[in-house]
């Protein structure tokens, strides 16, 4: 007979911790749910906001770096509000500290793949840049075939060449392209031999 009491004590303290438990994990996945989309509505906000201000503009300009700042910036914004969320979610299970450690971990491995990501055709171009600029083949005034684009060089940095072509269109080529395929110098009226670079 004194066994019936023990078991019902013991249920009724496993009941009690398990509806604990599961009630506490309700609230952490709404609170990563509700994360996910207050992150993705901040993340387009502020690129809406950035984009008007024109920032990737004006850096282009400031700079002459086409690197997209203001993806970066609501890209980081976003992975900040669910990195917060999962935060309060693991708290609110009352989960270790080593698991925000991880997830900390984590977050910045993502912010620095994303950087890399968006700069992962800067630095093949800067590097073209610089051997373009030491062998000094191409100038601004030069009319050049490179791929199906032709036209005159009127901009040349250490990341792109702007060339015009007949039509008046303005075509922005990377310098890792004019390095790695073969460019075609078309004579000038005055010069009559054509050279190629590579």
């Amino acid at each position: 007979m004194g066994e019936y009491p023990v078991m019902l004590n013991a249920f009724n303290f496993l009941n009690i911790r398990i509806g604990g438990f599961l009630s506490k994990l309700i609230v952490a996945v709404l609170i990563i749910f509700v994360g996910i989309i207050i992150g993705r509505l901040v993340g387009k906000l502020i690129l809406r906001v950035l984009h008007e201000l024109e920032i990737n503009k004006s850096l282009r300009k400031a700079t002459k770096i086409p690197i997209s700042l203001e993806e970066i910036i609501s890209n980081l914004s976003t992975y900040f509000i669910y990195f917060i969320a999962v935060v309060w979610a693991l708290e609110t299970l009352s989960l270790a500290p080593i698991i925000l450690y991880i997830l900390f971990g984590a977050f910045l491995l993502v912010i620095i793949l994303s950087i890399l990501l968006s700069i992962k055709d800067f630095i093949p171009n800067l590097i073209a840049g610089f051997i373009l600029h030491k062998k000094r083949r191409l100038k601004i005034g030069d009319t050049i075939k490179v791929k199906h684009a032709e036209g005159r060089i009127v901009y040349l940095n250490l990341i792109e060449t702007k060339v015009e072509t007949k039509k008046g269109d303005e075509i922005f080529i990377p310098n890792s392209l004019l390095v790695k395929e073969k460019v075609v110098i078309i004579p000038n009226r005055r010069n009559k031999k054509s050279t190629t670079s590579h």
